[in-house]
């Protein structure tokens, strides 16, 4: 049973999580505003199921036709999935009193869903501005200091990211007259600064600070919410602009590649996740990046997989910090014994970001893996090899092991909450299911293809990566080369600009105000020593202030007189 497409269509669906959020403060806390944010999402996603594929909600702005509504394959895709993680998150923050969080939620998950729907690059702005404007409070609701100081950061790096995507619009507007969302190609200074936009909210290497600096310090539930979108979103714009552009693939293999060493050293379990996110994004820019038909099928299906076993793996962290209140490995460990139910959901999401088979991303990362062998980039496919052992390293093993197996922390904290435990059931759910029925996720991806992922070489070669990526994880643990887990701060590349950056500033600043003084009380003394030679001359006991004789005066007088006729008849 579907909608009457002809009462939707001219509705964007972006505004049905707008009106929510404007009236969810009229509900009181409790069932009644639980069972509202929940059927939200719902009704969008039924929304843009029933409503087929075409441009709607085209509307006038200042010159401009705007198109607030395109649905085809890949925004679909998409947008059906922000409405599932949508769903989820409210699941699992369905004990939340906080309505400055719930309503965030809301615009947040409908603007990341308006910008998927965009047909126009200045509806894109919009939208893209209003994911980083309703994101931040995610942050700021946990109430400290360094939440707080997090948010800002965050906040002028996705404004700023909005700043250059406005400029690049203009520019773009000015080669070419069009403001259509549309594939794009890096030969025009409009172009580049829309890809560096993209870029900066992907979390591109030495862009990509942001991610592992805002997201851990937001709140347990807030977290979960924030991994689905944002960079999910610039995933979206770079398949819908930038597809088949090559440098994405060399970019996508560093995104692979550097957050492996630092999720192997890193303590904290939810920084861990941060820069897992990073190595997962990599995949999904190299098929970018291809371009093809098939890359672009398998960076939707990877990036509708990643959405939920990650949201998976921040949701069992999170049900661990919400009961502990520490994601610490090294104060951590032996939970399995009051959260069982939390060990095996976050399992499943171990077993989905390794790419286990039967698990969702063996059957989605195979797409990526498969089309770059296919389109002869050897060693880009090598590096992706590797970088899936790495990740079996950091998510598969260290996140489940050392919070609930590794040792016996002495923590007996109560199992999850239930609302928390359905959402984690959920999801894990679908993992499996999209793990074991494919076909059933290959049927809504952009691009209709032909492709089965179980074949015995498939299988075969990922189940010897997967052993020996455990028994080198296992060589290294018991020789003792594997990082220990100690409370540490691990130095990135934000440290250019949180650390060194004010401190070069402060020095300079100090070498500039001594030279200033310096300047300064240089001018004093000579301007104090000629103001004293002038009082001395000119002062009231200076030699010009002593009494002539009257005559003196009158001859001083007259002289003055023919000195100024004379220049005057010159």
């Amino acid at each position: 049973m579907g909608f009457d497409t002809s009462l939707i269509a001219g509705f964007p669906t972006a505004f049905l999580f707008f009106i929510a959020a404007a009236i969810l403060p009229l509900f009181p806390h409790g069932k009644i505003r639980g069972v509202f944010m929940l059927v939200v999402p719902i009704i969008a996603a039924l929304m843009i199921w029933s409503i087929g594929f075409g441009n709607f909600a085209q509307i006038p702005f200042f010159g401009f036709d705007l198109e607030l509504m395109r649905v085809d394959g890949l925004s679909r895709i998409f947008t059906l999935v922000f409405c599932l993680a949508a769903f989820l998150g409210n699941m699992y923050a369905l004990h939340l009193r906080d309505t400055t969080q719930q309503v965030a939620a809301l615009l947040y998950a409908g603007s990341a869903i308006g910008a998927a729907l965009a047909g126009d690059l200045i509806t894109l702005f919009f939208y893209w501005e209003g994911t980083a404007i309703a994101s931040v409070f995610l942050i700021w609701a946990r109430g400290t200091e360094g939440a707080f100081n997090t948010g800002m950061r965050y906040l002028i790096i996705q404004i700023g990211s909005g700043v250059v995507l406005i400029a690049g619009v203009a520019l773009f507007f000015r080669e070419t007259g069009s403001i259509a969302f549309e594939r794009m190609t890096l030969g025009s200074l409009g172009t580049w600064l829309i890809f560096l936009s993209f870029g900066v909210k992907c979390a591109f290497p030495l862009m990509h600070n942001w991610l592992q600096d805002s997201y851990p310090a937001a709140t347990v539930t807030g977290t979960v919410i924030l991994s689905a979108f944002t960079t999910k979103l610039a995933v979206y714009a770079l398949a819908r602009g930038f597809a088949g552009t090559e440098i994405l693939i060399y970019i996508g293999v560093v995104m692979t590649l550097f957050p492996i060493f630092f999720a192997e050293i890193e303590n904290d379990l939810r920084r861990v996740l941060a820069y897992s996110l990073n190595n997962q994004l990599g995949f999904m820019v190299v098929g970018i990046g291809i371009g093809t038909e098939m890359a672009l099928n398998g960076t939707a299906s990877h990036a509708f997989a990643h959405i939920l076993y990650k949201a998976l793996l921040f949701m069992s962290v999170g049900a661990v910090l919400f009961r502990t209140g520490t994601s610490k490995a090294s104060e951590l460990g032996g939970l399995y014994r009051t959260m069982p139910l939390t060990a095996m959901f976050c399992l499943v999401g171990a077993a989905s970001i390794s790419a286990f088979p039967l698990f969702s991303g063996f059957v989605t990362k195979s797409l990526v893996l498969g089309e770059t062998a296919n389109a002869h980039y050897q060693w880009v496919w090598l590096a992706l090899v590797f970088a899936s052992a790495g990740v079996l390293s950091h998510s598969g093993i260290k996140i489940p092991f050392f919070m609930f197996f590794a040792h016996d922390s002495g923590m007996r904290p109560k199992e999850s909450p239930r609302h928390m435990l359905i959402a984690m059931g959920i999801t894990a759910f679908l993992c499996i299911y999209i793990g074991v029925f494919p076909q059933t996720l290959y049927a809504i991806l952009p691009f209709e293809m032909d492709y089965q992922p179980y074949t015995m070489g498939h299988v075969v070669g990922q189940l010897q990566l997967l052993l020996f990526a455990l028994l080198a994880f296992g060589m290294l643990m018991r020789t003792g080369i594997h990082p220990p887990e100690i409370r540490a701060v691990n130095l990135d590349t934000d440290w250019t600009y949180r650390k060194a950056a004010p401190s070069v500033i402060g020095l300079a600043a100090r070498g500039i105000a001594v030279i200033w003084n310096a300047q300064i009380g240089f001018l004093n003394r000579h301007m104090n020593g000629m103001i004293a030679r002038l009082n001395h001359s000119h002062g009231p006991e200076g030699r010009m202030a002593r009494e002539w004789p009257t005559g003196a005066m009158v001859i001083a007088i007259a002289g003055l007189l023919a000195a100024t006729m004379v220049v005057g008849f010159l």
